[in-house]
């Protein structure tokens, strides 16, 4: 059991999706009782047993889609007859709960001056996993902005090999210009992620999206890229720049509207 659970921290941290399996009621004779776990990764790797044989076969085929759609099943199984297609014939039954694995929910911040500091550090404070990544050294490390998990001093073209991608990756680009920009995200546009914003007036985006379509980078692609990124605050310093950005991924990911709570309320009471 020990196992499953530092399994579970492990695929959350290196951006694995995996799917806990938990027998929660057994009645009469079954291969394993309630506490029973197998936790099972998209590869078909698995840790752990319900009791093998057919029923953790189909239980670990409903896993698989658990972490394709994010949803959490609960499965009956009866096994009594398998000419009724039971998958056993112990004469017990079984309630089983699948629940999705998901990755540690990451904000990637490429660019590590003033305004990727402060997106590094307010990231961190609102618990999400942070890694930091600048070609430049001396804007990549802890002294520098410290609090990171993890700091990539790489170039944009190094980072698909140097870090993993996933669903749950919110990647934040406070990068130094536009020419930066046309030259690096060609290398993170096609990966996983959640959330991909750029910073820039509209102009530095629309002459930045011009150049890549010519790259043949589809509009479709393009048009999930998040730029100029944030809410729109007013904003001027760094940090107010940063809670900027990190208001617009919370509004997403919650499924927010941005909208004022004032004017909502007031909307509420009419």
């Amino acid at each position: 059991m020990t196992d499953i659970y530092t399994a579970i921290v492990e695929a959350r941290t290196r951006g694995r999706s995996a799917a806990l399996c938990t027998v929660v009621r057994a009645r009469g004779s079954v291969p394993r009782h309630a506490g029973s776990k197998i936790l099972v990764f998209a590869d078909g790797h698995t840790i752990g047993t319900i009791g093998g044989g057919e029923m953790e076969n189909r239980v670990v085929g409903v896993a698989v889609e658990v972490m394709q759609d994010g949803q959490p099943r609960l499965v009956h199984h009866e096994l009594v007859d398998p000419k009724q297609g039971d998958p056993g014939i112990c004469g017990g039954e079984v309630d089983i709960f699948i629940e999705p694995i998901k990755p540690e929910p990451t904000v990637l911040v490429v660019g590590g001056g003033h305004i990727g500091k402060a997106v590094a550090h307010l990231a961190k404070w609102l618990g999400f996993r942070v890694a930091l990544s600048d070609d430049r050294p001396e804007y990549c490390n802890p002294e520098w902005a410290p609090g990171a998990d993890d700091y990539l001093p790489v170039s944009m073209s190094e980072l698909p090999r140097r870090f993993t991608f996933h669903a749950e990756t919110y990647i934040v680009m406070p990068t130094r210009n536009a020419a930066f920009d046309i030259e690096g995200l060609p290398y993170l546009i096609d990966q996983p992620y959640a959330y991909l914003g750029v910073i820039g007036s509209r102009r530095r985006w629309a002459a930045a999206a011009k150049a890549l379509r010519e790259q043949g980078i589809p509009e479709e692609t393009l048009r999930r890229v998040h730029s100029p990124m944030g809410l729109e605050l007013n904003a001027e310093t760094p940090e107010e720049i940063a809670l900027s950005i990190m208001a617009e991924i919370i509004m997403l990911r919650r499924g927010g509207s941005g909208e004022p709570m004032k004017q909502l309320q007031m909307g509420n009471e009419e």
